[in-house]
Formats: structure tokens, C-alpha cells, sequence
């Protein structure tokens, strides 16, 4: 099965690439009510292993991407 092609407009990621295409190995999507959420794990630890569980959103704006880090 081929990777599917994420496509992502927030140049200022890290994980941002040429064509507007996500270059995470991994994306996490969480619906807003956990926006505030911090994913950010001790070292060792696999960045989506807190991040089980399952939730439902209506409309695409009930969504946003965790996988987000700045670039420096």
C-alpha cells in the first residue's frame, strides 16, 4: 500500500515540505476540544501512545493536527 499524500499549508513546521506535502512519518489529528492537549513526550517514549483514543467530529473545522513543531 502506497503512503498517502498529506498535504499541509503551514510552511513554518518542521515537517512542511516542498509542494505543500507533510514529511512526518506519522501524523496525529485530534479533534479542537483537545487542542490544548500536550503530546509531548520523555525521551524514549512513542509520540502517539497517549493519544489513544477515539472521539467524533461533525465537520472538518471540529479538527486540528497535533503533528505540528515549529521550525527553529
Amino acid at each position: 500500500m502506497a503512503n498517502p499524500i498529506v498535504k499541509c499549508n503551514v510552511a513554518n513546521c518542521t515537517f512542511w515540505g516542498d509542494g505543500n506535502r507533510c514529511q512526518a512519518d506519522s501524523i496525529l489529528v485530534e479533534i479542537d476540544a483537545h487542542a490544548n492537549r500536550d503530546y509531548n513526550m520523555e525521551a524514549g517514549e512513542e509520540f502517539y501512545e497517549k493519544a489513544e483514543h477515539k472521539d467524533k467530529a461533525q465537520e472538518i473545522k471540529e479538527t486540528c493536527c497535533h503533528t505540528f513543531r515549529p521550525k527553529e
